[in-house]
């Protein structure tokens, strides 16, 4: 129609990785990497899968009352998912099992939140094969993640399962900027680039 703007397409980047750029000035965000389990018109809400807190599973397990069977589980960390209810626990899981509150983010993606899913972790029964339990979530109401994709604060790629799962917490900054042909070192230089331009 002549004279009507014609509004951007919404673009869902649910089952993506949002990577911290270097002039993200969010301190809360800086250096992460987020995976992104929902992304709608209405807004967004991922995990941070590479900040941990020095808390055990065992220890978590202990607090809330839940057997523990599994002695692995006081060498697994708690995650930092992000600022919001930090409070309660979510876990990013590998697709073997839905439990109580489970919404499936891809065939081999879930993320659940319900105390079935640790009386599992505890039992070693019925568990997810592989699992990252975080403490609080990060969100973005409507048009907030947009917004700060447009001031270049994140760089996005499409989220790989092996690094959330089976790559060492402190690799996994340098290896999602990889799905994208970045090399850490090449991107450190530019960030210091922008911050003296």
């Amino acid at each position: 129609m002549i004279g009507k703007v014609r509004m951007a397409e919404f673009v869902s980047y649910k089952d993506h990785f949002l990577i911290a750029a270097p002039n993200m000035k969010d301190p809360t965000f800086a250096g992460t990497v987020v995976y992104l389990c929902e992304h709608t018109k209405s807004g967004a809400m991922g995990i941070v899968i590479n900040r941990s807190i020095r808390l055990s599973v065992e220890s978590l397990l202990q607090r809330i009352g839940i057997e523990n069977k599994n002695p692995a589980l006081k060498d697994v960390f708690l995650y930092d998912g992000g600022p919001v209810q930090i409070e309660r626990g979510f876990v990013l899981h590998s697709a073997n099992k839905k439990y109580h509150s489970t919404m499936q983010v891809t065939d081999q993606i879930y993320l659940s939140t319900s105390r079935d899913v640790l009386e599992a972790i505890g039992a070693c029964e019925g568990a997810p094969e592989k699992f990252l339990l975080s403490l609080g979530y990060s969100g973005w109401s409507e048009g907030q993640l947009e917004a700060e994709l447009s001031v270049s604060g994140w760089l996005i790629a499409p989220a790989d399962d092996k690094i959330i799962f089976d790559t060492p917490i402190e690799e996994r900054y340098e290896k999602a900027l990889k799905l994208l042909g970045i090399d850490l070192a090449t991107l450190e230089a530019w960030g210091e680039e922008v911050g003296h331009a």
